[in-house]
């Protein structure tokens, strides 16, 4: 039931999906109509939903794995969004009513994340981690990008990867590995990006030079060796192979032990970030990669999660229409 509130035409109340216990998304995400619409901080906008992007973070926090450094329950989950603001806080700067935005809501990727995410008609966000929407691309298109992007970038950042290097993208296809190929060859010059994948076309229409079919080949036995290695996958141990001396192997992998020269970091959110790459999703240089059947309406949250949970997603997972 949609309450307005006399102050103004934002409800009061609002649609999300919400978990109260741990569990598979298919068991313990719940449709609740009657959500208290988050109040603003003097940093943050309120945003009208209208696409939000689903990420492996969402369903490994659900299933509990993160339960020490995680929000307390019930939560409304995720990170990624586009829409549209409808109220700014006393201190915002820039932003303004009306504006058509984007981002990761999370500013630290695994230090208590927001009880309130994205998966609803309204989330409040902290400007600071927002960007303009680049004109050229839809809602869904830009849902499908802000953690997804950011995790390349700062990956490659913190591997001290430049121009005239090479790398080869563990995971080439997923929502991070398309990113990781298309920044490194577009973005910071790659003299060399191999990548692996099944899916080689696809790998090699976003500038991969090497395209590596992991069911037919080892790529650590190939005789060629890397500047630096970017592991989407979680398998550092055999990464760490195929990189040449005083190379790093960069992995997201948040749970396993890792072997010298490879290393893990967690995303930090940023809006500046995205603004940084704005020219290049707007000339088309890098562009987001949604899966084939990865437009899920909001209804079907429970069974898009079900899609991702396979693992075998190409690109992106995008919820849109947000009712």
């Amino acid at each position: 039931m949609e309450t307005t509130s006399s102050a103004s035409n934002i409800p009061s109340k609002m649609k999300a999906w919400v978990y109260a216990h741990h569990g598979k998304p298919v068991d313990v995400l719940k449709l609740d109509l009657d959500v208290a619409v988050p109040q603003l901080t003097e940093d943050q906008v309120l945003i009208k939903v209208v696409a939000a992007g689903l990420n492996p973070v969402d369903f490994k926090r659900m299933l509990g794995m993160f339960i020490g450094a995680d929000s307390p329950l019930p939560t409304v989950p995720g990170y990624d969004v586009a829409g549209v603001v409808l109220k700014v806080g006393s201190q915002v700067k820039n932003l303004k009513e009306g504006d058509e935005v984007y981002g990761n809501i999370n500013e630290k990727g695994l230090d208590h994340p927001k009880r309130y995410g994205t998966l609803a008609e309204y989330t409040a966000v902290e400007e600071k981690l927002l960007a303009l929407k680049p004109k050229n691309l839809s809602f869904v298109e830009a849902a499908a990008i802000p953690l997804a992007i950011g995790t390349a970038y700062e990956g490659l950042e913190k591997t001290g990867f430049s121009a005239g290097k090479s790398i080869l993208v563990l995971g080439g296809a997923g929502g991070i590995g398309t990113m990781v190929i298309q920044l490194a060859k577009h973005v910071f010059g790659a003299s060399k990006v191999a990548a692996t994948s099944a899916k080689l076309e696809l790998l090699k229409s976003l500038g991969a030079d090497l395209a590596i079919d992991y069911t037919k080949d080892n790529f650590e036995d190939l005789p060629e060796k890397f500047d630096d290695v970017y592991d989407a996958v979680g398998q550092s141990e055999r990464a760490v192979k195929a990189v040449k001396e005083g190379g790093q192997v960069v992995t997201i992998e948040p749970m396993k032990a890792l072997t010298a020269p490879a290393f893990r970091f967690i995303l930090t959110s940023s809006g500046a970030m995205l603004e940084r790459l704005n020219p290049f999703l707007e000339n088309g240089k890098v562009k987001p990669v949604i899966d084939p059947r990865g437009t899920f309406p909001f209804s079907q949250t429970p069974e898009a999660f079900s899609y991702l949970e396979t693992g075998r997603v190409t690109g992106k997972i995008v919820l849109h229409p947000i009712p």
